[in-house]
């Protein structure tokens, strides 16, 4: 059976995990490779992106590592060079990196607030200022950015400048889905509501008294489904808009949730 990324290059960004398990952006990497995609697995921390191609490489896939600071402009420069290098091409960029910090308006410091809109907003248009122009050439390309069920509503707790970069990444994500529409190129928006993943338990630990497995009990008991979602779930949700099965799907923001979004508490 031909696997739905057979012979695609995808580029993703945050594909390391910020500690033991799977994160959003390592999940998607491995599956973009077990569906036949070979991976640039770009990351701040090169041991992390390597560890993600070593499992790449042991179930029989391609995989190639690069360290970067996708906030500034040479080093994705030099990400999208290495990619060109290696594989001639860039079918998928997939936008995973990303940094989550509490705090209303008054309590962010301008220092926190400037970091987040870095790491997750100036990343996503430097990655995509720079990813395109391959994608015009080739006349296709799939852009699957991860944002936030934040972006979208309050989710328990002060989130200022972590909602606001995440509803920033909806709004580009819809210009360069109808800029790009006629060249063949799509981009669309995940949304993940509560998920049980690396990153969840440093940032949020203190939000939930500081106890990782109190806040795990708390979260997934916010949640209609009674659980919370893995990084696995959005690995797919992003497999699909990434693949020809959503060939005709541009511009959409896709909530990966269990339901959250439509709760009204």
């Amino acid at each position: 059976m031909k696997q739905v990324m057979e012979g695609r290059i995808v580029m993703v960004t945050g594909a390391g995990s910020v500690g033991p398990g799977w994160g959003n952006g390592k999940a998607a990497a491995a599956l973009y490779a077990r569906e036949g995609a070979s991976i640039l697995a770009v990351d701040r921390n090169l041991q992390a992106a390597e560890q993600t191609c070593d499992l790449i490489r042991a179930e029989g896939g391609v995989c190639e590592a690069i360290a970067a600071d996708v906030t500034k402009a040479a080093d994705v420069q030099a990400c999208v060079e290495m990619a060109m290098t290696h594989f001639g091409r860039i079918d998928v960029l997939h936008n995973n990196v990303g940094i989550a910090e509490v705090g209303g308006p008054v309590e962010t410091s301008q220092e926190s607030w400037d970091r987040v809109i870095a790491v997750n907003q100036t990343s996503l248009f430097l990655t995509s200022k720079y990813v395109l122009p391959i994608m015009v050439r080739q006349k296709k390309g799939a852009i699957v950015n991860i944002s936030s069920v934040a972006a979208l509503r309050w989710v328990g707790f002060p989130y200022a400048a972590y909602s606001a970069s995440k509803a920033a990444m909806l709004a580009l994500t819809k210009n360069i889905a109808m800029q790009y529409a006629a060249l063949g190129i799509r981009a669309n928006c995940i949304l993940p509501g509560m998920m049980d993943t690396p990153m969840i338990r440093e940032p949020l630990k203190d939000v939930y008294g500081g106890d990782i497995e109190e806040m795990r009990k708390k979260r997934d008991a916010q949640c209609p489904m009674g659980h919370m979602g893995n990084a696995w779930d959005v690995a797919h949700a992003a497999l699909f808009l990434a693949s020809d099965a959503a060939r005709y799907i541009t511009g959409v923001d896709l909530i990966v949730d269990g339901g959250l979004s439509l709760k009204c508490d």
